[in-house]
């Protein structure tokens, strides 16, 4: 069972969502809240697997949330998606570098609703190659710090590889293929960069790729 935690101040659209995830077998919206405080202390107490978070809320935004659920040992096993009405913009990449999974717009249709939750439940991060070249495009393409550079000479060759790969928005049969591996090594990779780099998904492993020089957007 894939646990959900709402947090938006919209009470028709937590309304809806509830309604359309209660609705599977495998997914239970287990509270919901109407600011990121309020938020913060529901997902204390439930630990859902997946928090979907307004990116812009009364009291406390889905930012500075999304960063305390990132900062808690304890809350190491939730995984934040964030829910906005704009698309990708700089909240969304703000949100990303603070530790979130992905995200989602508002409007989505139910099915990619569903889909994304048990994408982001399996792990993954909720940033397609279209998402990916948009970040690229207009927000790291000058390095933006030399921490995650220096992190990275603890990085084996083939797990810089596999960032880089993972950095173009590729999955993991891919990246398989690209370092003609099996796809559990390939994850293997991934998942031993994530821990060296203190990443928390793939979606803060790309940014760490990028502003670290690792992947140039020019390329």
């Amino acid at each position: 069972m894939i646990r959900v935690l709402l947090v938006d101040d919209q009470p028709l659209l937590r309304g809806g969502f509830r309604a359309l995830l209660d609705a599977e077998d495998d997914i239970e919206v287990v509270a919901e809240a109407a600011d990121g405080e309020e938020g913060l202390a529901l997902i204390g107490e439930h630990l859902p697997d997946i928090a979907l978070i307004d990116i812009q809320m009364p009291v406390m935004d889905g930012i500075e949330a999304t960063r305390r659920i990132a900062a808690d040992p304890a809350l190491a096993g939730v995984r934040v998606v964030i829910l906005t009405n704009y698309g990708f913009d700089e909240y969304v990449f703000n949100a990303l570098r603070a530790g979130a999974a992905g995200f989602l717009v508002k409007d989505i249709e139910p099915e990619d609703l569903l889909h994304s939750v048990r994408v982001a439940a399996r792990g993954d991060a909720l940033l397609a190659p279209s998402i990916t070249r948009l970040l690229i495009g207009r927000y790291v393409a000058q390095p933006l710090g030399t921490g995650a550079g220096t992190a990275l000479e603890e990085l084996t060759n083939r797990e810089r590889e596999a960032v880089a790969l993972v950095a173009r928005g590729l999955p993991n049969d891919e990246i398989a293929a690209r370092m003609a591996i099996s796809p559990v090594t390939a994850k293997t990779h991934i998942n031993r960069a994530m821990a060296k780099l203190r990443a928390r998904d793939r979606a803060q492993l790309v940014v760490l790729a990028y502003e670290s020089g690792l992947v140039s957007p020019r390329t």
